[in-house]
């Protein structure tokens, strides 16, 4: 695998996100909570480009007729049919369902690289 610098950590603020086509692949990353987060942009559900979805929350777990609503900004929504996916896991939040690939983020002098 190789590091493609794409750029530098602080141009992506917490709870943003920006898309860059590296090594002919459009990927996605995410800065949940000043963490960094890399995934294909594509739905594998039918192949919407998955970043142009909405970065939300979730509902929890709670008492019937209560909704709980919790993990603000680690939750990704495709755009064309609402398929949920963490963003730090890749995995959707239905069971069984496919998950986003996802790429590891190597932060080195303050740039970020994607391993590809």
């Amino acid at each position: 695998m190789t590091v493609q610098y794409v750029a530098e950590a602080e141009q992506i603020p917490e709870g943003q996100h920006r898309v860059y086509e590296i090594a002919g692949k459009s990927i996605g990353v995410y800065n949940v909570k000043g963490e960094y987060f890399a995934v294909l942009n594509y739905c594998p559900h039918q192949g919407a480009e998955i970043c142009k979805g909405p970065v939300c929350g979730t509902t929890l777990l709670s008492p019937v007729y209560e909704y709980e609503y919790g993990r603000k900004g680690e939750v990704v929504r495709c755009p064309w049919h609402g398929w949920e996916f963490d963003i730090r896991t890749g995995k959707s939040l239905v069971e069984g369902k496919p998950r986003l690939r996802r790429y590891a983020v190597v932060i080195s002098e303050g740039m970020l690289g994607i391993e590809v």
